[in-house]
């Protein structure tokens, strides 16, 4: 874990509305935390991995996250401000998580939908016109015997019914993946949220020193 002593703040104003879409907001009490310097101290664990780089001034954290491990708890999240504050005069732990994993699963269902509108589209184009499988027809040559004979000339076979039909782009697939990836943000971004509070609930409230250890984050 890399820390550093220089702080960034996070941007001023409230969040836009269509940022919850991959920000992660809440506050957690502070628990047995007596400081804000304390309740970093408790939260140091979750930053020790590889890849992550913290920076704290006075009562803000930041941190991000660069190519970070599978076993890193806040691996979805890329970079996060968390402080220590007071709200209806109660001491809490306030924090704004940022996951481009989350803004990706929301974008592609967006993507796969506008494939499955464009093949919906340019089928009637790929599909030739009657005209035109007319011409297509070959005539089968006729034997000169069962011509003098005056036996019919032989039928081109006859295409399966459906056949055309089924050589056709179809949407399918991307309304499957669509689909797919609906499913992957929604429950995503329900359960990380949920996990990540109870990460830090968990560990503020926390009163063994030696699971997050008295090495300041500073």
């Amino acid at each position: 874990m890399a820390v550093q002593g220089a702080g960034t703040s996070s941007r001023p104003g409230a969040p836009r509305w269509y940022e919850a879409i991959w920000h992660v907001e809440g506050e957690v009490p502070l628990g047995a935390a007596r400081s804000a310097d304390d309740a970093f101290d408790r939260l140091a664990p979750l930053f020790r991995h590889t890849g992550t780089t913290v920076r704290q001034q006075g009562a803000t954290l930041t941190f991000s996250k660069t190519d970070p491990a599978a076993q890193d708890p806040l691996a979805v999240f890329d970079r996060g401000v968390i402080e220590a504050t007071t709200a209806s005069g109660e001491p809490v732990l306030r924090y704004r998580l940022v996951s481009r994993a989350l803004l990706f699963c929301f974008l592609a269902p967006l993507l796969f939908l506008a494939f499955a509108q464009a093949t919906v589209l340019v089928a009637p184009w790929a599909k030739p016109s009657s005209g035109e499988a007319e011409k297509k027809q070959i005539q089968l040559p006729q034997n000169r015997i069962d011509k003098a004979l005056g036996a019919p000339a032989p039928e081109p076979k006859k295409k399966d019914a459906g056949g055309d039909d089924d050589k056709q782009p179809k949407p399918t697939a991307a309304y499957i993946f669509a689909g797919i990836f609906a499913l992957l943000y929604v429950a995503g971004r329900i359960l990380e949220s949920r996990l990540v509070r109870r990460q830090f609930v968990k560990h503020l409230a926390s009163d063994d020193e030696t699971a997050w250890g008295r090495d300041p984050v500073m």
